[in-house]
């Protein structure tokens, strides 16, 4: 497991992996980084916070919080999307926040 902080360079590069998985994070300059970083027939599973999530508490930064659909949107014509949820989960922990499992075109 490799972590990724803002500013920093990216570690991955020429690099390929069979998975990818993003949870409660959002820097949207990664998302071509993170797309490059799947071998053919890999697997990205994402989630993190969307709009709305503000009413719940953090992140409250719209720079934080996903629009709506912006996830299918960052992997249209480079990933086939399995599934994807825009939803707001319930309580106890109560969120906005949207989700995808995608796959990478087999050579």
């Amino acid at each position: 497991m490799t972590a990724i902080s803002r500013g920093s360079p990216w570690p991955l590069a020429g690099r390929l992996f069979g998975a990818v998985v993003v949870t409660n994070y959002l820097y949207r300059p990664l998302f071509p980084k993170i797309l490059a970083a799947l071998e053919p027939g890999g697997v990205l599973i994402y989630e993190t916070f969307a709009l709305g999530n503000e009413r719940f508490g953090k992140p409250r930064n719209p720079d934080h919080l996903l629009a709506a659909g912006e996830l299918l949107e960052a992997v249209r014509g480079s990933l086939k999307v399995i599934a994807y949820e825009d939803l707001e989960r319930p309580p106890p922990k109560r969120a906005r926040i949207q989700r995808i499992c995608a796959v990478s075109a087999d050579p």
